[in-house]
Order: structure tokens, then sequence, then C-alpha cells
């Protein structure tokens, strides 16, 4: 069981495997039935539900997920803290977290740029200035790997694993 969290539009539905079953949530009734029409044309059985809700405060029990995904949120939710303890929370105990996100830098041209735009972050809808430390909240999540996604690296794809009882942080 996958869930998406912030699946928008849809765009990723018909790219998931079809032995996946596919939950996804998203706080825009309007995007969720623009997600509605294209699981529907693109015949995405495999798409079980899409149900508007807060990433926040997932209405799901513990450990319902055995890959839970949020694409290109973090840096749009209030509270991208709380979404990591909800994503931590839904996913089972060696189950997968992944999130693609912008992550800021500290240092050269596109440093200074982002700091200079994080004033501007409610104009833009989403925070230029969002170190990946950030979202490295949970001592439930280990890191497992962590890439650049292209085409120029300017997203970063984080992949976690939800950690066992029996496993150290």
């Amino acid at each position: 069981r996958l869930l998406e969290v912030g699946v928008g539009t849809g765009l990723a539905l018909p790219l998931y495997k079809p032995e996946l079953r596919v939950t996804g949530v998203d706080l825009s009734p309007d995007m969720l039935e623009r997600a509605r029409e294209r699981a529907a044309r693109a015949r995405c059985l495999n798409v079980e539900a899409l149900i508007e809700m807060d990433a926040q405060h997932l209405a799901f029990d513990d450990a319902s997920f055995d890959i839970t995904v949020a694409m290109f949120v973090m840096t749009v939710v209030p509270d991208p803290v709380a979404v990591m303890h909800e994503l931590a929370r839904v996913t089972r105990p060696g189950g997968t977290v992944l999130i693609v996100n912008h992550f800021s830098v500290e240092t050269g041209l596109r440093g200074a740029i982002e700091k200079r735009l994080a004033g501007f972050a409610d104009l833009l809808g989403w925070r230029p200035e969002f170190p990946a430390g950030t979202i490295f909240v949970s001592d439930r999540l280990r890191l497992a790997e962590q890439r650049p996604v292209r085409p120029f690296g300017f997203f970063t794809l984080l992949e976690f694993e939800r950690m066992r009882q029996d496993q150290d942080p």
C-alpha cells in the first residue's frame, strides 16, 4: 500500500506500478477532482482512494502503508515537522518514506538567491530557504539515500527507512 501526500492533480498516479494499491490525499477538492479524472483516463485501477485530508493530521491508523510519498510538498505546508511525524506514524516499520523537494543551500549564487527570495515566500507560495535538516526530525526514520533529481539537481530525493522497534536510530 502506498500513500501519496499532496497528490494534487495526480500527475504521478499513472506512473505507479499496477501492483501498488495507491491512496492519495490533498487539501484541495479541485485538485482531487482533476486527479480523479486523470486516474480514470489512464485507467489506474490500482488507485483505491483520493481523499481530501490535511497532511499534518492524517486520518489513518498507525503503520497503514508500506510506502509514503510527499513530492514537492514540504516547502508549502505550514508545518513540515508535523507532516514528517505523520508520515513516520502511518508508515509500517521497515517501510519507506520518500520525499522529493527543493532544499536550500547556504553558499554560492543559488544560496544568495534563496536568501533574497525568502522574504517573498508568502507571495511565492513556497519557502525558497528550506534546509534539508528541517525535516530530519523523527527518530522513527533513518536516511537510507539522498540524491539530486534531474534535470538540474534543484530538487532532492530523500529516502527514509521506517525503523523497527528493535533498531537504533
